[in-house]
């Protein structure tokens, strides 16, 4: 027995099964049930989003005749009756089939017109679809137009195409038009969890979402794309081997781009553009993805209430929202869209990939360190580490006075006090070093830092407390930057032995060169000679994620007192004044 294609196996038989068309559904649906029927109908879309499935559909809801034989029109067809049968099996002698692309000379045409002359042979109509309808000679259109406009009330005209702009207006003008859309990459995604479930096949939810994106709106090519995963993967749809498929860049490469255009370190793009070509990566794709990070990180930045707190990647995007600004991430995200037309222009596209990246750093602010952008900026969004309150400890080394903008009229910062040490219990949040202004300049050479013993947990402190306080004693020091430093800041400590360290980081990326030996080196300057060992799997309660945690709060505080500022209430009530979303910000 043949195999039969997923895209075939589960196309539609009615509307009820139809996906992501429900504006078409609902208004074809409408017709039928009141019997308002046109003599012709003309679906547009691109390719896979449903429109011969549509006109099937349509054709059987017109000739049904139910499991009794006694049924009439329809939006409900019963998929039993002869006339349903044998259109789905294509020999419906009623319902005839144009392929435009192949039959596009008026003489088809005019055969095909000739047909509506007679009435149905076995059906209630005769239902002529054209597919690819624009692909038609114009001589071919004038032909039809006559019979277009005033058909026999027996026969109706369904007409498909993916551009409609070149079908003529005198035909537009005859047929009523239903836009069939794209479908949404979450539409698409769920159809296919319950395709693979049907076929019982395990699949992982990641690599679902990746053939959800490659399929660009078409279920059809989804479905397709689903095929080929489960051959290439065994049986099996997991996501290693569907990103391998695909040949769509790893996260992780992403986020390190990203970090290291932060930074303002060049060599690290570098490094990072030279490993997506040794690991026969894409370039198109690494920009792709940037993009829709970069996307989903302005939206964050302007809408934090779009923050999802339970999706991984919905993580990533809060956390590197805060290490670019916004005028450079939108400077960013249009370098990297234009920058997909260059690669094909250069004679390598990895060296037009640096070049696209790098050019980044080329339109630096005058101004800005390129070392690193993190500012007070990034310090409102969330990205300060967090300082625990722990057992009594060296006291750390004076930090320069970090740089705060002017803040505009109304601004939460303005009216919320920051709490008292003396009689607050919660984390307190200092900017790194990072985040500081330069100290001026000075004739006298600066004093070498002293280094400072590394704090000593108490008996009582749990493990992610006192990896929080390494992290930070860290941090204080400069001892750890780049990579290493994403790495101590999105891990937590799992186990901790006389001479080994158990380290629990959610993301493989961070565990992969050299970031472990660095940190592992670090420590043991900080009086922690021991030995690290990672593992991989979610990462709960780590330092980026508390200091997230506690600069959310903050903003809430900051728009709850505003809130119930005076002023503010009687703008509002008298002036009709709103808060813009993402206005306000906790400094």
């Amino acid at each position: 027995m043949s195999y039969l294609v997923l895209a075939r196996k589960y196309r539609p038989q009615n509307f009820a099964q139809m996906v992501g068309q429900e504006h078409v559904v609902q208004a074809l649906g409408n017709a039928l049930r009141s019997q308002r029927l046109h003599h012709a109908y003309l679906f547009t879309g691109t390719r896979g989003v449903g429109k011969t499935t549509v006109s099937r559909i349509l054709a059987k809801s017109l000739n049904c005749t139910g499991p009794d034989g006694a049924g009439g029109i329809t939006a409900e067809p019963c998929g039993v009756c002869a006339a349903c049968r044998e259109i789905d099996a294509g020999r419906f002698v009623d319902y005839t089939e144009l392929d435009a692309a192949s039959n596009r000379g008026v003489d088809e045409v005019q055969a095909l017109l000739e047909q509506a002359v007679y009435k149905p042979v076995q059906g209630r109509f005769k239902v002529f679809m054209i597919d690819e309808v624009h692909m038609l000679t114009g001589h071919a259109f004038n032909a039809m137009l006559k019979t277009l406009e005033e058909p026999p009330a027996y026969l109706k005209f369904v007409l498909a195409t993916t551009d409609p702009q070149k079908v003529p207006v005198t035909v537009l003008s005859r047929c009523l038009q239903f836009n069939l859309r794209p479908m949404p990459p979450q539409t698409v995604q769920q159809h296919l969890e319950q395709v693979l479930q049907a076929e019982q096949v395990p699949f992982e939810a990641g690599a679902l979402r990746l053939l959800a994106r490659g399929a660009r709106g078409s279920m059809r090519d989804a479905l397709s794309l689903t095929d080929q995963a489960i051959a290439f993967g065994a049986g099996q749809v997991f996501e290693a081997p569907v990103r391998q498929m695909l040949g769509a860049v790893e996260r992780g490469h992403v986020l390190h781009l990203l970090e290291a255009l932060a930074a303002g370190d060049g060599a690290g793009v570098v490094q990072t553009v030279q490993q997506l070509r040794l690991q026969g990566y894409a370039a198109a794709s690494a920009l792709e993805e940037m993009v829709g990070l970069l996307q989903r990180m302005a939206v964050l930045q302007a809408v934090p209430a779009q923050l999802q707190p339970h999706d991984p990647e919905d993580a990533d995007c809060a956390r590197l929202a805060g290490l670019l600004p916004p005028d450079l991430m939108q400077l960013l995200y249009s370098l990297c869209l234009h920058g997909r037309a260059e690669l094909g222009l250069a004679p390598d596209e990895y060296a037009a990939l640096n070049m696209v990246l790098l050019r980044l750093l080329a339109f630096w602010p005058e101004g800005v360190e390129k070392k690193s952008l993190k500012t007070a900026e990034s310090v409102r969004l969330g990205v300060a580490v967090a300082v625990a309150e722990s057992a009594p400890a060296p006291a750390p080394r004076p930090l320069p006075m970090a740089v705060a903008e002017p803040s505009p009229p109304f601004q939460a910062s303005n009216r919320v006090p920051a709490p008292s040490k003396a009689v607050s219990d919660e984390p307190i949040f200092q900017p790194t070093p990072e985040h500081a202004a330069p100290e001026p300049a000075s004739s006298e050479p600066a004093p070498e830092p002293i280094p400072k013993p590394a704090p000593q947990a108490s008996t009582d402190q749990t493990l992610p407390d006192f990896w929080q306080t390494v992290v930070n004693d860290l941090l204080q020091r400069e001892a750890v930057t780049a990579l290493t430093r994403e790495l101590a800041l999105q891990s937590v400590l799992v186990r901790r032995e006389a001479d080994c360290w158990t380290l629990r980081v959610g993301q493989s990326a961070l565990a992969q060169g050299s970031a472990r030996e660095r940190l592992q080196a670090a420590l043991a300057q900080a009086g922690y000679a021991v030995r690290l060992e990672l593992e991989i799997a979610a990462a709960q309660d780590t330092p980026a994620q508390r200091a997230a945690a506690a600069a959310q709060a903050r903003l809430q505080a900051a728009h709850a007192y505003l809130q119930q500022d005076p002023f503010v209430q009687a703008m509002q009530r008298d002036f009709g004044g709103k808060i813009l979303p993402g206005s306000v910000q906790a400094l």
